[in-house]
């Protein structure tokens, strides 16, 4: 089988590139010829990766959208796969039209709920814009062949949004190779925490997400110092890239204390496993990777209680869950966390047992090259 993956960018920061990366190997050892074409052009990326994975690799940077989509179509042409498959925004849009002018069949991710009420008054989005992406988003999907969500929540919303029909969605969330991933341990705890400079009794709460409004990194920073009035000792870890937000976090992180901010990481499994606790404050997904990973690494969990966080995490019997845009919640649940090691203990053994019964890399690969097939079947 022959597939040529479409996708925005490779930079490190998202879970679509993630979780494209991850599941690669699987795919090329399942008998998938992949070749990966990323639009935007990105230095530090998952270039090699998926080329030692066995991958082929096409950067395709062109001035404006109209080059880029003869761009794709020539490379469409020119790798003569039997399929497509597009995965965030410029890449749908593109990658379809592309696909379809070549002839080929294409399939889409639908990876976060986008053109809700809460996108149209999002800090820095105006309602016109994105009613004219929902708009090219949804002409495009009418002709792509079949669609993958990853979570039931996701596939429920987007079939609504760009008119599509309910029976032409597959769910198949990301996964993660638990071996990967590791598991806390003494050792690992202290190695993470003596990098940092940091005691072995400090209460440390982690939030790994690139610093955009849906991450909702502010609310966090609201409630640190609700935190810090009864953990002094506390600090907070954020980890990624800077994004739309980052000048009001900083100025957020500033006023609240003791935050660190560690920019982009490599080493996102290891940090978990130094951390009390990892926080996912967001206002919206479309699965919440952090989520998952977390779970597979053993670290307890508060997040906020959206529709597709629950669906990952599941219940309170596996996860703090809070309402988003919260700060006392979302700062009375941390202290919890912190403070109640024995419940939080609990809580890490029955999510780990959900990720390995749901999530694992091996699990979710399969279900893909089934998704593919189902495609080609038509």
């Amino acid at each position: 089988m022959r597939v040529l993956y479409v996708i925005d960018s490779l930079d490190r920061v998202g879970g679509a590139q993630q979780g494209l990366v991850s599941m690669a190997p699987q795919l090329l050892r399942a008998g998938v010829r992949l070749d990966v074409a990323y639009l935007a052009e990105s230095s530090g990326g998952f270039q090699a990766e998926l080329t030692a994975a066995g991958a082929s690799v096409f950067g395709v940077h062109r001035p404006n959208r109209a080059r880029t989509a003869v761009a794709l179509r020539r490379l469409v042409r020119e790798r003569r796969p039997e399929l497509v498959h597009t995965a965030l925004h410029e890449s749908d849009v593109l990658g379809r039209a592309a696909a379809l002018a070549a002839g080929t069949p294409v399939v889409s991710s639908l990876v976060n709920p986008w053109y809700g009420t809460e996108h149209l008054h999002a800090r820095g989005q105006r309602p016109w814009q994105v009613r004219a992406a929902q708009a090219a988003d949804a002409a495009t999907a009418q002709g792509t062949r079949r669609f993958h969500a990853l979570s039931k929540y996701l596939a429920g919303v987007m079939a609504r949004r760009l008119r599509i029909a309910p029976g032409r969605i597959d769910v198949v969330p990301h996964g993660r190779d638990p071996e990967l991933l590791g598991s806390v341990t003494p050792e690992r705890r202290a190695a993470v925490r003596s990098a940092l400079g940091l005691a072995d009794g400090t209460p440390v709460v982690l939030a790994a997400a690139r610093q955009d409004y849906q991450k909702g990194l502010d609310v966090l920073l609201q409630a640190w110092p609700l935190v810090l009035r009864a953990a002094p000792e506390a600090v907070l870890l954020l980890a990624g890239g800077p994004g739309e937000e980052t000048a009001r976090l900083r100025e957020l992180a500033g006023r609240a204390g003791r935050v660190r901010f560690l920019g982009p990481r490599a080493d996102v499994f290891d940090l978990m496993a130094g951390a009390d606790v990892c926080a996912v404050p967001s206002r919206w997904e479309g699965l919440g990777s952090t989520a998952l990973e977390a779970m597979g690494v053993g670290v307890p969990l508060v997040c906020s209680d959206v529709a597709a966080l629950r669906e990952t995490v599941g219940s309170e019997d596996y996860a703090r869950l809070v309402p988003p845009e919260r700060p006392t919640e979302l700062a009375a649940a941390l202290l919890e966390t912190l403070g109640d090691r024995a419940a939080a203990t609990g809580r890490v053994r029955s999510a780990r047992a959900r990720f390995l019964t749901r999530f694992t890399l091996h699990q979710v690969s399969g279900q893909m090259v089934d998704f593919y097939e189902r495609a080609l079947r038509r």
